[in-house]
């Protein structure tokens, strides 16, 4: 289970942004914060694992606040949410390494993707005292190596195949190939030519489930 802390003004969207954790399954809610000592009070009394943190609070701006949180508990983990669209709030928040940058207003599926892939670096890291080239390529998104040095195979788009990595890695229950084609503008047989490309060559596994009707279905997840 991992801790969060909301450090928000604005009450409603703090409500808002409680009812999305409330959502994903390993999330729980440790506090609200309504200013920069709301939040730092909460850190000392909780044990936390994340803060959104938004960049326009009443006593200090949530960039600055980032230094103080760093040096006081640099394991605690941060995403923004705000409506700053300043450059230099990003590359801040960026220096003192955010896991992500989120613009109000933030729909359900940017917090739910967003909270998501944090859940999963977090269990991937808690999961191994080592690490190896799959673990990299999960905690940081690299283009998967072309195997032996050989090309892509004959209907394999390197473009394509990023597309549908991407996909997987931002669906933690997997994701069939009717929707994966959906969600990248091509048909099923497209999206599960390159599904089962990335299964054969380890870089997805597959399961299959029953859907409508008992109908059975492939369903994809990243390795």
């Amino acid at each position: 289970m991992f801790h969060v802390i909301i450090a928000e003004d604005d009450f409603r969207v703090a409500q808002i942004h409680e009812e999305f954790i409330s959502q994903i399954e390993g999330l729980e809610l440790a506090g609200k914060a309504r200013d920069a000592e709301e939040t730092m009070a909460l850190l000392a009394a909780h044990e936390v694992d994340l803060v959104l943190l938004d960049v326009y609070m009443p006593d200090q701006l949530g960039t600055e606040l980032l230094h103080r949180i760093r040096e006081q508990y640099p394991l605690v983990d941060i995403i923004m949410i705000t409506a700053a669209k300043d450059k230099a709030f990003l590359e801040k928040a960026l220096s003192y390494g955010v896991h992500d940058y989120l613009i109000k207003p933030v729909t359900i599926e940017q917090f739910h993707n967003s909270l998501t892939r944090y859940k999963k670096k977090k269990e991937l890291l808690n999961s191994t005292d080592e690490i190896n080239s799959t673990m990299l390529h999960q905690v940081f998104g690299e283009a998967p190596k072309k195997k032996s040095g050989k090309s892509l195979p004959t209907g394999i788009d390197a473009r394509t195949l990023e597309k549908i990595i991407e996909l997987l890695e931002t669906e933690a229950e997997g994701i069939t190939s009717e929707l994966a084609g959906e969600r990248i503008g091509a048909s099923r047989t497209t999206a599960r030519r390159y599904l089962e490309y990335l299964v054969g060559i380890d870089e997805a596994k597959v399961e299959q489930v029953y859907g409508i009707v008992g109908r059975p279905e492939r369903r994809y997840y990243t390795q």
